[in-house]
């Protein structure tokens, strides 16, 4: 009978195997239409593998996942300014890049060592989810705000409301979930999994609308992925937590 740990093994091999496939497929696809940005395709592309390996690992409470998300949160910073998505570029650069490095101090402190030993996982108290259910939805307000008032100011009242309220909530979700993250905190999959959920809207959104942005479809496939792996890293840090 496989154990939990196979399973696991398992289940990340086929989860990135899988996305280096779709990702594959989709880029040449790509690449044959007329209106193709070849090098914006590939970059996309590359940063959704180290994206997928990054949160594969990080399910797993390895961590590595911090190396390989200092390679995706660069190629996603290049892909959202390409897209004028400013949110999620500022968050990327000044926030999720420097936390990268935070975020292997704090995991080293937790027994993290390697690929040989997994972190050691915590939770929440009830007055810890009041704290962090008010911040995220104080934030969530604030930066929804902020946009709004750039979107006014660069291209005047004639923008999509709900694509700013999805880059928002990645935004806000993106940096409670870091912290969390950095703090080996097992509530933090709950977060992932709204962010994952508002990305797929907030790229599937950009593919629709800009038909220039052809690339777009890839990220939209890595936030599904994401989602899928973000499923089981709620169950894998469930039981890391219990431990």
């Amino acid at each position: 009978m496989m154990t939990d740990k196979q399973f696991n093994k398992w289940f990340s091999a086929i989860l990135m195997g899988l996305m280096v496939v779709v990702i594959a497929i989709t880029t040449v696809f790509k690449l044959q239409q007329p209106d193709a940005r070849v090098l914006m395709l590939l970059i996309a592309a590359l940063g959704s593998v180290m994206g997928v390996a990054s949160t594969v690992l990080s399910a797993n409470g390895i961590i590595w996942t911090f190396i390989f998300g200092i390679l995706d949160v660069t190629f996603c910073c290049i892909v959202a300014a390409d897209n004028q998505i400013w949110g999620n570029f500022a968050l990327h650069l000044f926030y999720f890049l420097p936390m990268q490095f935070v975020g292997i101090w704090q995991w080293k402190k937790r027994g993290a060592q390697g690929s040989k030993s997994e972190v050691k996982a915590r939770r929440f108290t009830g007055k810890q989810w009041l704290i962090m259910v008010a911040s995220v939805l104080a934030g969530l307000a604030a930066v929804y705000f902020i946009l709004v008032q750039i979107k006014l100011r660069t291209v005047g009242a004639d923008f999509d409301r709900a694509q700013v309220f999805f880059d928002a909530a990645v935004t806000t979700f993106n940096i409670a979930g870091q912290i969390l993250m950095s703090l080996a905190f097992y509530e933090q999959w709950y977060l992932w999994i709204l962010v994952n959920i508002s990305s797929i809207f907030l790229w599937g959104g950009t593919m629709l609308s800009s038909a220039a942005s052809s690339y777009t479809v890839v990220m939209f496939i890595k936030y599904c992925f994401y989602l899928v792996n973000s499923i089981n890293g709620l169950r894998i840090w469930y039981k890391l937590s219990k431990q």
